[in-house]
C-alpha cells in the first residue's frame, strides 16, 4: 500500500484548492485502506426477502432432498429380478398389488416375488421394489395382472433419497449471492429463512440552488434533478438500501444539518454535486467537521469524474460525486460500486467484456484515466465501437451507449482502427437490427418508430454528414444520413456518392434565420436584408453553427467577410441554436423550421435543403433496411413527415 500522506484541509475553507491529484488507482487504494477490513453485518430474512443478499454463513442441508426413494414415471414398482428373463418373445406375468401408490401417498403393502404396483409419477417406491417399469412396457393381463416384455434393471426409473441434496452436506456458501435457484434449493430442504449480510443503509443527497424534484414547475435558470434518482437506483441496483432524502440547496448550515442526520441513522452518505471550488460548494468544507479522518481524496485523475471527492467520518464512507450527470455515474461506478459491494458482502461486478475496433482517433488528456462511451454495431470484419460521449453533462450518454472503453492516464490519444476492450453496461451485446451513421435530425424519428413499434431495435449515431459517408464507404452501417451541397454542378448529395452507395431521397427541410417574434430587426424582412440589418447593429449578438455543418455552410455564404458579435458561439445542434435566441442569450441565428416554430420563435426561409440517405447496397436485402424504406416510403411516413414541417421527397 503507498505510504503517501493523506490530503489535510486548508486552514482556510475559502481558499480550498485540489489539494493533490490522485491517480484513479491510489485514491482507491486510500479510501478503501481507510474502510476495510471491517465486519459485515447480518440480519435474518424470509426467502421471499433474501431475493439478491448475500448468504452471512454457510447453509448445511437439513434434510435429504428427496427424502424418499421415488418414482420419475408414470408404471409400475417392480422387483428387478423378477424380470430378468423378460422379452418381446417371453413376456412375464404380474399379479397387480391392491393400492395406487400417488404423489403425497405413502405406500401401505410391500412388493412381494412376482407381484407390481401402481405408482405414479414422483410417487414414493413401496418396501420390496428396487426399479419401475414404465405404463408403455406393459400389456393388461387380466382384471388384476399385467405381462411385462422388457427386463429391468435395479434402479431403473428410481430417485434415491438424498441423490439431489445430502443430508449433512454443503447447500450454500457464505457470500452466495441468493438467486431463484438459491431460493429454490432452500425451499427444497424446508428452509424458510436464512441468515444474510445486511444491506448497507445509503443516504443520498442532491446539492445546489438549481435543482427541482421532477413532477414540479421548472424555474428560470433550474434542471432538474437527475442525479437523486440515477444514484438511488444504482444503489440499489449494487445491494444497498437506498434512501434519497432530495436535494439541499447550497447553504452550509441547512446541508451540514442534512449530512449529520443521514450520518445518524445510515452506513454510507452519497451527494451529487458541490465537489468543485466554486463559491458555492460547500460539501467538501463540511466534511472535516463530520468525523475522522475526514477527505481521503478530493480530485481524481478520472475523466470524465476529476472533482470526486472521497471521505471517510468516524467509518462512514461520505461521497461527494460531480454534479454532471455521466461524471457522477461513471465515477459512482467505477470508484463506488467496488466499496458498497463490498459493504454488502457481495462479490464484485463481473462485467461482460468485448473486443471491437475504433472507427476513429478519439483524442485524450495525458494524466487522467478517460472512460468513452461507445454504440457498438456489427461489420463483416467484427464488431466496431463508435465513440457517443455527449460531455459529463449529458443525461443520455447511459442510456444509449451498449458500454465504454477506458484509456490509459499515460496516453494521449487512441489511434484509428486500434483494437479495445468495451466494457458492456447489460451482460450481452446488444446489436441492432438496423444501424443509421450521420447527420441527425428529428425526422428521422418519425420515420424510424414503425420500426421500433415491429420490435426492431434502431441505433443511430450522429457523426456528420461526412462521418456518416465515411462509415457507409466502409459498410459499418447501413444508411448514412447526409445533406451536403456540391459548388461545382449545384446539387445536392449525389456528387458525394460511390458505385457501392445509393442515394435514397428522404425529405427537404427549409433552413432560415430565426429571431424572437416582434423583433423589428427582422420582422418582414428577407433573410439577407435580415442578415444585413443585424451585422449593422452592434447590439445584436448572433448564435453560429460548428464548422463543418451544412448550416454553417449557409451562414458563412450570407455573412461573407462579417464576423458579428456572437460568431464565434457555435453550437452542434438546431435546438441549441433556437434555444440560445429563445432564452435571449443571442439575437438571431439560423435553424430549420420545424425547430423554429416548435419553440414559437420568428422565422425567414432561406434555402431548402436535401437531407436525403446514402444506403450500403451490400446490405439493401436486410430485413430492417426493407422495413425502413417501407416506412420512409408509406403514407403515413409522409404525413408525419409533412405535420412536423418537412417535405418528403
Amino acid at each position: 500500500m503507498s505510504k503517501t500522506p493523506l490530503p489535510k484541509s486548508s486552514d482556510n475553507p475559502d481558499q480550498d484548492q485540489f489539494l493533490a491529484i490522485l491517480s484513479r488507482e491510489e485514491a482507491l487504494t486510500r479510501f478503501e485502506a481507510a474502510l476495510f477490513p471491517r465486519a459485515v453485518p447480518g440480519e435474518t430474512r424470509s426467502l421471499a426477502e433474501a431475493l439478491g443478499c448475500a448468504l452471512s454463513e454457510d447453509i448445511m442441508a437439513p434434510i435429504d432432498v428427496p427424502p424418499f426413494d421415488r418414482s420419475n414415471v408414470d408404471g409400475f414398482a417392480v422387483r428387478s429380478a423378477d424380470l430378468a428373463s423378460a422379452g418381446e418373445a417371453s413376456p412375464v406375468r404380474m399379479m397387480l398389488n391392491d393400492e395406487v401408490i400417488a404423489c403425497g401417498t405413502a405406500p401401505v403393502r410391500p412388493v412381494l416375488s412376482g407381484t407390481a404396483t401402481s405408482i405414479a409419477t414422483g410417487g414414493p417406491v413401496p418396501r420390496g421394489a428396487d426399479a419401475i417399469v414404465m405404463v408403455e412396457h406393459t400389456q393388461p393381463a387380466g382384471p388384476r395382472a399385467i405381462e411385462v416384455r422388457r427386463a429391468a434393471s435395479p434402479g431403473q426409473f428410481v430417485s434415491y433419497a438424498g441423490s439431489d441434496i445430502a443430508r449433512g452436506e454443503a447447500l450454500l456458501r457464505g457470500g452466495t449471492v441468493i438467486g431463484s435457484r438459491e431460493i429454490g434449493m432452500l425451499a427444497a430442504c424446508g428452509i424458510a429463512e436464512v441468515s444474510v449480510a445486511r444491506r448497507p443503509r445509503v443516504a443520498i443527497l442532491s446539492t445546489g440552488d438549481e435543482l427541482v424534484q421532477p413532477g414540479l414547475p421548472l424555474r428560470p435558470a433550474a434542471i432538474y434533478d437527475s442525479n437523486g434518482a440515477i444514484v438511488t437506483s444504482a444503489v440499489t441496483e449494487n445491494g444497498g438500501e437506498a434512501n434519497f432524502l432530495g436535494a439541499i440547496p447550497d447553504d452550509e448550515a441547512l446541508l451540514e444539518a442534512a449530512m449529520r442526520k443521514a450520518l445518524e441513522t445510515c452506513d454510507m452518505l452519497v451527494l451529487s454535486g458541490g465537489t468543485s471550488k466554486g463559491a458555492g460548494d460547500v460539501s467538501h468544507r463540511i466534511i472535516s467537521r463530520l468525523g475522522r479522518p475526514g477527505i481521503i481524496a478530493h480530485g481524481v485523475a478520472l475523466k470524465p469524474g476529476k472533482p470526486l471527492c472521497l471521505a471517510v467520518c468516524d467509518g462512514k464512507p461520505v461521497i461527494i460525486l460531480p454534479g454532471f450527470p455521466t461524471s457522477a455515474m461513471f465515477t459512482f461506478h467505477d470508484m463506488i460500486v467496488p466499496v458498497l459491494r463490498r459493504m454488502a458482502g457481495l462479490p464484485p461486478r463481473s462485467d461482460a467484456k468485448v473486443t471491437a475496433k475504433i472507427p476513429v482517433r478519439i483524442a485524450s488528456e495525458l494524466g487522467r484515466t478517460e472512460f468513452v462511451m461507445v454504440s457498438l454495431v456489427e461489420s463483416a470484419d467484427g464488431l466496431i465501437a463508435y465513440p457517443t460521449g455527449k460531455g459529463s453533462g449529458a443525461i443520455t450518454s447511459f442510456a444509449q451507449a451498449d458500454g465504454f472503453l477506458r484509456i490509459d492516464a499515460l496516453a494521449d490519444q487512441m489511434p484509428a482502427e486500434s483494437q479495445a476492450e468495451v466494457t458492456l453496461f447489460t451482460p450481452h451485446v446488444r446489436v441492432p437490427d438496423l444501424v443509421i451513421v450521420g447527420s441527425h435530425c428529428t425526422g428521422l424519428d418519425l420515420v424510424t418508430a414503425p420500426l421500433a413499434h415491429a420490435g426492431l431495435s434502431v441505433r443511430s449515431i450522429a457523426v456528420g454528414s461526412l462521418g456518416g459517408l465515411a462509415a457507409a464507404k466502409r459498410g459499418e452501417c447501413d444508411f448514412a444520413p447526409i445533406h451536403l451541397f456540391d459548388d461545382k454542378t449545384e446539387t445536392y448529395n449525389t456528387p458525394y456518392l460511390t458505385d457501392a452507395l445509393e442515394l435514397v431521397p428522404g425529405w427537404r427541410r427549409m433552413q432560415g434565420i430565426v429571431f424572437r417574434k416582434g423583433d423589428a430587426r427582422f420582422e418582414g424582412l428577407s433573410a439577407e436584408a435580415a442578415v444585413r440589418a443585424a451585422v449593422a447593429d452592434p447590439a445584436c449578438i448572433m448564435v453560429n453553427r460548428n464548422q463543418g455543418a451544412g448550416t454553417r455552410i449557409l451562414i458563412d455564404r450570407l455573412l461573407g467577410e462579417a464576423r458579428p458579435d456572437g460568431y464565434w458561439n457555435q453550437p452542434r445542434s438546431h435546438n441549441a441554436v433556437a434555444a440560445a435566441v429563445a432564452q435571449h442569450r443571442a439575437d438571431w441565428g439560423m435553424t430549420i423550421a420545424p425547430v423554429a416554430h416548435a419553440s414559437n420563435l420568428g422565422f425567414i426561409p432561406f434555402a431548402e435543403e436535401h437531407y436525403d440517405f446514402a444506403l450500403v447496397k451490400a446490405r439493401k436485402q436486410r430485413p430492417a433496411v426493407q422495413a425502413f424504406l417501407d416506412a420512409l416510403a408509406s403514407g403515413e411516413g409522409r404525413a408525419a413527415l409533412e405535420r412536423a414541417g418537412f417535405r418528403p421527397a
